[in-house]
């Protein structure tokens, strides 16, 4: 029996191609010996000074507020906290459709067994510190030039690797999600390595 070992993800609740490889993570868990820890990563601070269309720009300015309550439930409640909330409200942005604001936070706090109090947090500037430190830490072994979903996981030789994506849909599920795995880590493992990329001809399916 091999050790588990940790993998961690980034993500911006708003994404829902994030969510897609959120959803395949948790099925590589039953299928690998990895457990996943989520982390928070934000568009808005990505995306901050770039020029952008202003339908878009609305939603970066909405965008603070989700990961803001991200970043203080795992101050308060720690990262099991947070692998909850991320359920609670990728379900309700991504499949039940909710518009962003307070009534969603605090019923995804709720679902999550967690204080809808904390929804107020979305508000909260004094968070944007500890928002920053989070998405940094993301962000820095793979760049500017890409968005969530960002892994860092060991490669197949034991050293780190951290990369953007996979970008995939639907979610593939049970050993489809584990060969799906063992492929992504090869080529992230491989040196030299940047791109494989193909342009997306089909919307998020959240099956």
């Amino acid at each position: 029996m091999s050790e588990r070992v940790a993998v961690d993800m980034w993500f911006d609740p708003i994404c829902p191609w994030a969510w897609i490889t959120s959803r395949w993570l948790l099925e590589v868990e039953r299928v690998r010996e990895v457990d996943v820890r989520f982390h928070v990563m934000s568009l808005s601070v990505l995306n901050e000074g770039r020029e952008l269309p202003e339908q878009y720009q609305e939603i970066m300015q909405k965008g603070w507020g989700p990961v803001r309550v991200c970043v203080a439930v795992q101050q308060r409640h720690g990262a099991e906290a947070v692998r909850r909330l991320y359920t609670a409200l990728g379900t309700r942005i991504h499949l039940g459709k909710e518009p962003l604001g307070p009534e969603l936070y605090a019923a995804a706090l709720t679902d999550a067994g967690l204080d809808p109090e904390l929804a107020a947090s979305a508000e909260d500037t004094g968070l944007d510190a500890a928002l920053r430190e989070s998405h940094e830490a993301g962000m820095r072994p793979v760049g500017t030039e890409v968005g969530t979903p960002v892994i860092h996981a060991p490669g197949p030789d034991g050293r780190q690797v951290a990369f953007f994506g996979p970008v995939v849909t639907p979610a593939p599920k049970a050993e489809a999600a584990g060969r799906l795995w063992d492929g992504v880590l090869l080529v992230a493992g491989t040196p030299g390595f940047f791109e494989l990329k193909r342009s997306r001809d089909i919307d998020p399916i959240f099956d």
